[in-house]
């Protein structure tokens, strides 16, 4: 009996060590967000995210995230402070973060970094983002056919490719149904400022807008939307809830699987320099609910639709003839934009007005 008992003591010990050191060094990742988790848009997606990594990779990994990191020298030393502290990777979710990651992955050359919406890659640096200007084609596709007034504003954060490439994808597709649609545009140069946000919002909508679109961050345009009485999309998560009777749809961005693959990588030993640019093909992007309370079923009908072509590439958001503003042909007939010209694109497409700021 006390050489069975000796025994199962030895089992429990060994079994105890066991589990108590599978994941003694779990991975260390971190997280550069430009505002808070709490605007229930861009940054509320990245930490649903990180969320769903850390439920599907367990005790593998554990997570940091530092919120409302300006993009100057103090993404440095945000970005320094996690490389510091023993992150092994570190991804960074603002496009102008993207000279403060290159500079702390220099000086860091063992630890992984990853930036959103970048180009700049090095050995420890990939990239990522998503075709989020897909989703513009079917938001445009929709405001083309539910203006009233034929006037669109939108709200841009900064004039990076990025938010341009929005901008145009919108407006030919609002055009090929509305030859009449005027988009009106407002450079609100921050991504994360409610106030700011539904102040342009209001002034759109006081010259004529009876759809707000937005490319910053919050729900406030949303907001600003319902409580004057005109529709609104949403922007980088389902923001229906905060303005059910305006929101149309939304771009939502999906990040999950993918940051669990990049730090499944990571605890794998397997990570590599790559980038990634994911569509709705990928899941990376997708569509809310579309509001049927303002859609008709036949619209709702045409845009799954739309969604299902431009998955499989009989659809796409910038095909020829497409001429800039000065008249001068850009995509020529039967042809679509490389990655090159979307990934740099600098210009509006003919029939906006006024000009990119510099």
């Amino acid at each position: 009996m006390k050489n069975l008992i000796k025994l199962l003591t030895l089992i429990t010990v060994f079994f105890g060590f066991f589990l108590n050191t599978a994941y003694a060094d779990p991975k260390k990742v971190g997280f550069i967000y430009i505002g808070p988790p709490g605007d229930h848009g861009w940054t509320y997606q990245h930490d649903q995210g990180r969320q769903q990594m850390m439920s599907q990779l367990g005790g593998e990994v554990e997570s940091t995230y530092l919120e409302n990191i300006p993009e100057n020298a103090d993404a440095v030393r945000a970005i320094r402070k996690l490389a510091a502290s023993g992150h092994d990777l570190i991804f960074t979710t603002s496009f102008n973060y993207m000279d403060q990651t290159m500079e702390v992955a220099n000086e860091f050359p063992d630890v992984k970094f990853e930036h959103a919406t970048g180009y700049k890659r090095a050995d420890n640096v990939s990239t990522y983002g998503g075709r989020f200007y897909e989703g513009r084609v079917i938001e445009g596709h929709i405001a083309g056919h539910l203006t009233k007034s034929n006037i669109i504003g939108y709200i841009g954060s900064f004039p990076i490719p990025e938010v341009i490439r929005g901008i145009n994808a919108f407006y030919l597709a609002a055009s090929k149904v509305n030859p009449d649609i005027q988009m009106k545009i407002i450079w609100a140069f921050t991504w994360y400022d409610p106030g700011k946000e539904a102040d342009a919002a209001n002034t759109l909508i006081n010259q004529g807008a009876d759809i707000i679109v937005q490319h910053t961050d919050t729900f406030a345009p949303c907001q600003a939307a319902e409580k004057a009485g005109v529709m609104a999309f949403g922007q980088a998560s389902d923001q229906s809830h905060f303005c059910p009777n305006s929101h149309l749809t939304a771009i939502v961005d999906d990040w999950g699987p993918y940051y669990t693959k990049r730090a499944q990588d990571l605890v794998d030993g397997t990570w590599s320099s790559i980038d990634t640019w994911g569509g709705l093909d990928t899941g990376m992007v997708a569509m809310a609910p579309y509001n049927k309370k303002l859609m008709s079923s036949e619209l709702i009908q045409e845009v799954i639709n739309m969604e299902i072509s431009l998955k499989d590439g009989t659809l796409h958001a910038f095909e020829g003839p497409i001429n800039n503003q000065a008249g001068e042909e850009v995509i020529a007939k039967g042809q679509v934009a490389d990655d090159g010209m979307l990934l740099g694109m600098n210009f509006y497409v003919q029939g906006i007005d006024g000009d990119i700021p510099q």
